[in-house]
């Protein structure tokens, strides 16, 4: 199975943005461990800036009905388009679960909607880097 790892803006800067909030795990660590888990599914790990090319890359595990792991990250507020393009994928029966590093429930208020999460096959939130691994084990036990 191929499964995209979509991960929004300001993850590249993971293991050295607010490592109380985030940890010291880089992304790259991150990718690296979820590759080892994988075993022989085949994992397409990407991460933007732009929510323009966030939402082409579901667009395109749409078209190829391939299940997602996403972290939005800050458009996870706030992104309607973002929540329309995953809403694509799980009403066609395409698997997306919604992670976070983070527990945004414990965090500023704002942080504490998504506007992902009502149309995500699930939702993985506060167990840090682990919150993937969650995920992706999630995806592969079928």
């Amino acid at each position: 199975m191929r499964i995209h790892v979509l991960n929004g803006p300001n993850l590249n800067l993971l293991g050295e943005r607010e490592p109380d909030i985030y940890g010291t795990l880089s992304l790259s660590d991150i990718e690296t461990s979820l590759k080892e888990a994988a075993g022989a599914n085949e994992l397409v790990f990407r991460q933007t800036q732009a929510e323009d090319e966030l939402i082409g890359w579901l667009h395109e595990a749409f078209l190829a009905k391939e299940p997602v792991i996403i972290n939005p990250a800050a458009f996870t507020h706030y992104s309607y388009a973002l929540r329309d393009a995953v809403a694509a994928l799980t009403s066609s029966g395409i698997r997306v679960i919604e992670v976070h590093i983070s527990n945004p429930h414990s965090r500023e208020t704002f942080r504490h909607t998504s506007v992902i999460s009502g149309v995500a096959t699930g939702v993985i939130a506060g167990f840090g880097a682990d919150s993937y691994l969650l995920a992706l084990a999630q995806l592969t036990r079928d």
